[in-house]
């Protein structure tokens, strides 16, 4: 992928569950070796198998969907106006500034919809991203998915007053 491209951002599109679907899991198997093991990664990617369900999930809540050259090369899903619930990016755009862009923009619409603070339940894989961009660890977790156990943090970003973000 060409990390000279610029990104843009738009929302989530019925027709997107497929490539989405296909992005998460690649994410997941290419990304988070180093944090996870095999049987955890498929447990994890699993969640993407039904992509008519995928597609549902990611249309229930606030998705932004990320784009170098007309192509999706991330997405991010917003809950409640002030939870990222998902956040994956193509492993070829890693380190491009696809994950920031989308970060961005969700703690810019959380904070104009009225949210103090935006918390997200980061992978280990993703928890040195959150806390470069300001967030707290508040605690541990442990998750079953099929039948397997994942850890993640629980963080928390206060947004800034007066309509500026910290």
């Amino acid at each position: 992928m060409n990390d000279s491209a610029r990104v843009s951002l738009r929302p989530f599109l019925p027709a997107d569950a497929p490539a989405l679907a296909a992005l998460f899991r690649a994410a997941i198997e290419e990304l988070t070796g180093d944090d996870y093991d095999a049987d955890q990664q498929e447990a994890w990617a699993a969640a993407a198998d039904d992509e008519e369900a995928f597609g549902a999930r990611l249309a229930g809540l606030l998705t932004l969907v990320a784009l170098r050259s007309g192509a999706p090369v991330g997405f991010l899903a917003l809950k409640d106006d002030s939870h990222i619930d998902l956040l994956y990016v193509h492993p070829e755009a890693v380190e491009t500034g696809v994950a920031a862009t989308l970060c961005a923009a969700a703690e810019a619409l959380a904070h104009g919809r009225g949210a103090k603070a935006v918390t997200v339940d980061a992978s280990d894989t993703a928890l040195g991203f959150f806390l470069h961009r300001g967030y707290q660890p508040e605690r541990r977790n442990t998750v079953s998915l099929g039948g397997e156990w994942l850890s993640n943090t629980t963080l928390r970003k206060v947004l800034g007053e007066g309509g500026r973000l910290q």
